[in-house]
């Protein structure tokens, strides 16, 4: 499968292309829904997403997984993640997934993903995943902690398009091959271990904040369904869903709830 199998539609502007995406019949195969600007970008647990008009990708893929128990729906997390990883490994070094999936180079955010599923009995029917990567944008005026974007990084503006081509063409291949592995079983193991060797702050000690207080603790992994496991100064390991534990940045005002 390649960008050449799916169906792309771009609009001038429109309000989220997940909300877009959300609103055309279920796809067949794969949707791909892009836009140059977007009026209420979101991003996890409702946070707003800034990107300025034409300079970075915001994009929407749509597809139907009904193959996938809902409760192995961690898997496309894993999958768009490394895919995202893998690209933009291509254009500059230090990409790391902060867990469980924005994109950073070094301590600043990169990429956000928005992955929302229509769950039907136990399988899971449609998968939207949204995408905001800051490609061109020079200036951020958000209060946003850490924002980056590649033209900071490498000092020249990017191609969107080209970008575009091989995020799509490299999920939709990971994806192919996810459907037509021989053993799923460890198709989606080998996932699981690249997934987790992209962690940001992988191994090492770095504070954090849960309902509980502030602690140091050293991020082991990632299970299978999404939980992450820190390992505290008392050798306690700490499991967490999402928006249960804060990354605490040394020397920096704004922490970010996971």
């Amino acid at each position: 499968m390649s960008t050449k199998s799916i169906h792309r539609i771009h609009l001038a502007e429109t309000v989220s292309t997940n909300t877009y995406a959300r609103q055309r019949p279920r796809p067949e195969d794969m949707l791909l829904v892009s836009t140059d600007y977007q009026t209420a970008g979101r991003g996890q647990r409702g946070n707003s997403w800034e990107a300025e008009r034409g300079k970075n990708l915001l994009f929407s893929l749509a597809f139907c997984p009904m193959h996938i128990p809902a409760s192995q729906q961690f898997v496309l997390c894993e999958l768009i993640s490394v895919a995202l990883c893998e690209v933009l490994s291509r254009y500059t070094d230090d990409i790391r997934i902060k867990w469980p999936n924005d994109i950073y180079h070094r301590d600043h955010k990169l990429s956000g993903i928005l992955i929302e599923h229509d769950i039907e009995g136990t399988y899971i029917a449609r998968t939207i995943i949204g995408i905001g990567l800051n490609v061109n944008q020079a200036h951020f005026a958000s209060d946003a902690p850490n924002p980056i974007s590649l033209c900071h990084i490498l000092g020249q503006e990017t191609d969107r398009e080209t970008l575009l081509t091989e995020i799509c063409d490299t999920f939709a291949a990971h994806y192919h091959d996810m459907l037509t592995a021989p053993n799923s079983t460890l198709w989606r193991n080998t996932l699981h271990q690249r997934y987790t060797t992209l962690l940001y702050r992988l191994g090492a000690p770095a504070p954090y904040r849960d309902v509980q207080g502030t602690f140091n603790a050293i991020l082991r992994h990632v299970e299978p369904d999404g939980r992450l496991r820190l390992e505290d100064e008392q050798g306690t390991l700490r499991s967490y869903l999402f928006k249960e534990v804060e990354y605490i940045f040394p020397n920096r005002e704004v922490n970010h709830l996971i």
